[in-house]
């Protein structure tokens, strides 16, 4: 709804920009019409034919009533201003009010996950002067902890062929964006994009970056590819053997690869024999659903949370938004691997 307002606002603002236009075009002609009223009096005023006179008495008298017709129509403007501003002001008051509860929400998403913190350390404590064998599964869960990269970069790597149907790629890279920006560790999140990704740029991207994601946004295929572009910026098919032998042979700071393209089921259920994690959809799924579930799911990770809470809360919000697609997306774990267990940011004060 926010953005609904939003774009309500701005809707306004340009009706309001164009009724002023229109009111200083008017002006501007009252203006011209009085100079030409001023010049015919001139003229009587200094004629002595009376033939002249007349013809001048009737130009001051059609000039007299293009004027009244002028002031008419800037009077009806003025009136669809003050209109067009009151509503104005109703859409300002709804953006606001939309802002307020989304910053309530926040906050209390915030103080939430603060409380169960707390109340988990509280229990940590507690188990510490109790069990031993505790205190060594709490003592490696932290040097796990330790282990855990201070920087975690997302290489998001997008492709939209000229000869494929065209994707709101852009948007969800802002949307991912933003989110990452509202969360709790952003600052531990570095988050890098690469546009109309051909084949080579791939391991160019890893090699550069040493990424801890990867995020793979464009088409799929039903036959178990990826769709790059080329060097014209037609459609490029990667087959799924070349994905894994790729992820393969990236560097081993990477953790997670996150296909978000239609038809990735099987791309990720075979990466996961090299690497951590992979996320794929099992058919084709929309451009907003697609959005909605990633921008969601990293902004969990941005606030500490394991895989399987950021997966499960983006499936959530697909649900909320009314989409009908939470059953697309599928995590897949390495074997021996819990997805509970598997966090990718770690908190910076740990």
């Amino acid at each position: 709804m926010l953005d609904a307002y939003r774009r309500n606002v701005i809707r306004k603002q340009n009706e309001i920009a164009r009724l002023q236009q229109d009111k200083a075009k008017e002006q501007k002609k009252i203006a011209n019409i009085s100079i030409k009223i001023n010049s015919a009096q001139q003229a009587i005023s200094r004629s002595k034919s009376d033939s002249t006179i007349r013809t001048k008495l009737r130009e001051i008298e059609r000039l007299q009533k293009d004027l009244a017709n002028t002031e008419k129509k800037i009077a009806e403007l003025e009136t669809k201003l003050s209109g067009k501003n009151k509503e104005l002001i109703n859409e300002q008051g709804k953006v606001s009010k939309e802002e307020e509860k989304a910053l309530k929400k926040r906050a209390q998403e915030s103080e939430r996950i603060r409380k169960k913190q707390e109340d988990n350390l509280k229990r940590i404590g507690s188990t510490l002067t109790n069990h031993e064998k505790t205190h060594r599964e709490i003592k490696s869960d932290l040097e796990k902890l330790k282990q855990l990269p201070e920087k975690v970069v997302v290489l998001f790597l997008a492709a939209n062929p000229k000869d494929a149907g065209q994707l709101r790629l852009d948007e969800e890279a802002r949307a991912i964006t933003e989110m990452v920006r509202k969360s709790k560790h952003r600052d531990s999140v570095i988050f890098e994009t690469r546009w109309a990704v051909q084949p080579m740029d791939v391991l160019q991207a890893i090699n550069e970056l040493n990424p801890t994601i990867v995020h793979f946004s464009g088409h799929g295929s039903d036959a178990d590819e990826i769709v790059f572009q080329d060097s014209q910026g037609n459609a490029k098919l990667v087959s799924k053997e070349a994905i894994v032998q790729t992820m393969m042979a990236s560097t081993s700071d990477l953790r997670l690869v996150f296909f978000n393209t239609c038809f990735s089921f099987n791309q990720a259920e075979a990466v996961v024999q090299h690497i951590e994690a992979a996320i794929g959809m099992n058919t084709s799924i929309g451009d907003e659903a697609a959005r909605i579930f990633a921008s969601q799911f990293y902004s969990a990770i941005g606030f500490g949370l394991s895989l399987n809470k950021a997966f499960n809360q983006a499936k959530a919000l697909m649900m909320m938004e009314g989409l009908n697609e939470e059953n697309t997306p599928e995590l897949f774990i390495q074997s021996g691997l819990n997805s509970d267990e598997l966090i990718i940011v770690r908190p910076e004060e740990s």
